[in-house]
């Protein structure tokens, strides 16, 4: 049988999770079997047949990189982006779909406690469409101060056609209630949740952050020519490789379970003196002796390389804010952390 390279980064996942698993012993690694569906049962079964001998350095170094991420752990993070992760894996996309765009609208347990929470323009505006007496239902469904606004928000005309029909509504029968609520919310409150539009200058502070350097530099060597203003606004919005250092230890801890050792190795070859330290100083001290011993064993890397890199770590840690599961100061009062 053939014996496997002396070579820990070349292992796949795979790869390492069939020499964990041999590594447990039959009592163990029945347990976790049992947790698994027949695909991955399947998959990690080729790779263990296929491993040949692996050399007792690859399966201590194996153990050191899962005890490191263990025990940097943390607590768990709930946010957006994680519960829509669980929820893909148990129900249909457009279910997901639906519960995430509801999440994100108006907070509220009821349909009504969330249109309480739309501003009265907003919610007039769409209302102005409707038929008077669809109005008068939802009017006298929401909070009274809100109907307040929203009716002087009316048109004078269609206010009053809503007044006189709400002086004169009986009680209003379950069907037609639902009828409305269920518009209401396949209607406006999806179209609500999808109509936050992003600011022009953060899109294009994240169209520039997965820019090589020379591209840009000459971009926006050429925009500060035109739009000088622009060009800081932009400047201001971007995330850059060297801007971790506004990470926590907690954050930094996060992010390393987050992103490939071979990757963040090679991000690290092109960084600072302070971003390494930063890297290093919340790694076991196995763990950063390996990490140097990785970037030794590179040698020269091009440049091209290690900025597509650090682009990886960059848009991971976007994301990882994005949903909530880091925070990355800004650097001004206001977002100064107290503990």
């Amino acid at each position: 049988m053939a014996r496997m390279k002396d070579d820990y980064r070349s292992l796949s996942g795979p790869q390492k999770a069939a020499i964990f698993m041999l590594s447990l012993g039959q009592k163990h690694s029945a347990k976790l079997f049992e947790r698994m569906d027949d695909e991955e049962i399947r998959e990690l079964s080729q790779a263990m047949s296929s491993l040949g001998s692996i050399s007792s350095n690859i399966v201590e170094r194996l153990f050191v990189e899962f005890a490191d991420q263990l025990s940097s752990a943390g607590g768990l993070v709930g946010s957006f982006s994680s519960t829509e992760r669980l929820l893909t894996a148990a129900l249909p996309e457009d279910r997901v779909n639906q519960i995430m765009e509801e999440m994100r609208g108006p907070a509220g347990r009821t349909m009504w406690d969330k249109l309480g929470n739309v501003n009265e323009t907003v919610l007039a505006n769409y209302l102005k469409n409707e038929y008077p007496q669809t109005v008068a239902v939802v009017l006298s469904k929401i909070r009274t101060d809100h109907a307040s606004r929203v009716l002087s928000t009316l048109p004078e005309n269609f206010s009053m056609e809503v007044i006189m029909r709400m002086l004169r509504m009986e009680a209003v029968q379950k069907d037609i209630l639902d009828h409305v609520e269920r518009t209401l919310r396949s209607e406006f409150m999806t179209n609500l949740a999808r109509s936050a539009q992003r600011d022009s200058h953060e899109h294009m502070a994240d169209i520039f952050n997965n820019l090589d350097r020379n591209t840009e530099n000459r971009f926006m060597t050429a925009l500060e020519e035109r739009n000088r203003e622009s060009a800081e606004r932009i400047k201001q919005l971007m995330f850059t490789f060297d801007d971790l250092v506004r990470l926590d230890a907690q954050g930094v801890q996060v992010l390393l379970r987050q992103v490939e050792k071979d990757k963040l190795a090679m991000a690290l070859k092109g960084a600072s003196d302070e971003v390494k330290n930063l890297f290093f100083s919340n790694m076991s001290e196995r763990a950063g002796k390996m990490m140097r011993e990785d970037m030794e064993a590179m040698g020269a890397v091009r440049l091209r390389d290690v900025d597509e890199a650090q682009a990886g770590v960059v848009a991971t840690a976007k994301a990882l804010a994005d949903s909530g599961e880091i925070v990355i100061s800004t650097g001004d009062a206001e977002s100064e952390l107290v503990y």
